[in-house]
């Protein structure tokens, strides 16, 4: 009885310390890597923008507004940006339709 709870034991206390030690390797991974704008192919953007909500939606490839996160420091050698580029949407008034 005593060897049965004791390899019992030992079995939840390695499988806590490996989902302790994958959360610290995701955040390790994010660490590395950095949002590169304008790089994104058709369909493989890894978030929203203003135009749609979600990752993958990219309409077309290399969309100056769609990112994808990339290894840090390779954003420029792929021609991309690291910055945000200026939203049109926010330069222009908005539109009001009227019902009718």
């Amino acid at each position: 009885m005593k060897t049965t709870k004791l390899i019992i034991s030992g079995a939840i206390a390695g499988l806590v310390s490996l989902s302790v030690s994958g959360v610290a390797v995701a955040q390790d991974k994010k660490a590395e890597k950095e949002k590169c704008y304008g790089v994104a192919k058709k369909g493989q953007n890894d978030c929203g923008t203003a135009k749609h909500s979600c990752a993958g939606q990219a309409a077309s490839d290399n969309l100056p507004e769609e990112w994808k996160f990339v290894a840090k420091g390779t954003c420029e050698g792929m021609k991309g940006s690291l910055k945000k580029p200026a939203s049109k949407e926010a330069s222009e008034p908005p539109k009001v339709q009227y019902g009718g």
